[in-house]
C-alpha cells in the first residue's frame, strides 16, 4: 500500500510539473488600425504610394509586417488608374482592432456611422492623439488628413492635389479624431472622425489643430 501511495504521488508531482511548465499564450485580436505617430508638415504625403509605405513601415514596426497596410486618404485621380479613388474602398472589410485591442468597427458601415473618440483612435504605440479631450497635451493634433465625405468616398478638390501638394492654393480634408470641437463640443460636422472640415491650406497642417496624420487600416 506505501509503495501504491508513493507511486501516485510521484505522477501526481510530475503532471502538476509538466502542467507549470506549458506556456499559455493570451489570444485576442491583433492591431489593425492607428493613427499614423509620424507627423508632416505639409499635405504632400507622396501620393497613396508614399502613405501606403509610411503605413506599412508604421505597422511592421509595431509587430504586424505579415499584413497588407493602406492610408485611409481619397484622392481625385489615382496615379495607377487616373480614376477617383476613396478611401472605404481601400481597407478591407473589418474588423479593425486599435493597439489596445479595442474594437473600431466590425465593417464598412459600422465605421462609417460612428464618431471620434480619443481613446479608440489612437496611434501604433496606443497612444492618444493630441485633442480637446480632458487633460490632453497641447498643441492641438486631432485634425487627420482624409480627403474624404464622411460616407469615406472621395472629397472632391480637397486631397491635397491627390497627397502630392504643399501648396497654399490646395486644400485638404480632415477629420477629428477624439470627435471633439472648441469646448469639447461633439455636436455635428466635428464628431466626425473622417470629415469634420478642410485644413487652412496644404502648406501648413498645423494650422486649425493639424499635424499632418493620417489613418492606417490592415486589409
Amino acid at each position: 500500500m506505501k509503495r501504491y501511495l508513493l507511486t501516485v504521488l510521484l505522477v501526481a508531482t510530475l503532471g502538476c510539473s509538466n502542467n507549470d511548465r506549458t506556456p499559455t499564450t493570451p489570444s485576442g485580436p491583433s492591431l489593425s488600425f492607428f493613427v499614423t505617430s509620424t507627423t508632416s508638415v505639409t499635405g504632400n504625403l507622396g501620393g497613396l504610394a508614399g502613405a501606403d509605405a509610411t503605413c506599412q513601415r508604421l505597422g511592421s514596426a509595431a509587430g504586424q509586417s505579415g499584413r497588407t497596410w493602406r492610408a485611409y486618404l481619397s484622392v481625385d485621380r489615382a496615379a495607377s488608374t487616373g480614376q477617383p479613388a476613396h478611401a472605404r474602398d481601400r481597407i478591407g472589410s473589418g474588423p479593425w482592432y486599435n493597439a489596445n485591442r479595442a474594437l473600431v468597427a466590425n465593417n464598412l458601415g459600422e465605421l462609417h456611422a460612428r464618431t471620434g473618440d480619443s481613446a479608440i483612435f489612437v496611434d501604433e504605440r496606443g497612444q492618444r492623439i493630441n485633442g480637446q479631450w480632458t487633460g490632453s497635451p497641447t498643441p492641438n493634433e486631432h485634425d487627420i488628413m482624409t480627403g474624404s465625405n464622411a460616407d469615406g468616398t472621395v472629397a472632391s478638390g480637397a486631397t491635397c492635389n491627390d497627397w502630392t501638394s504643399g501648396s497654399a492654393d490646395h486644400l485638404g480634408q480632415v477629420g477629428h479624431s477624439d470627435g471633439l470641437g472648441p469646448n469639447q463640443s461633439a455636436a455635428g460636422p466635428l464628431a466626425s472622425w473622417n470629415s469634420a472640415h478642410s485644413n487652412l491650406n496644404c502648406s501648413n497642417t498645423a494650422p486649425r489643430g493639424g499635424a499632418g496624420r493620417f489613418y492606417c487600416f490592415a486589409r
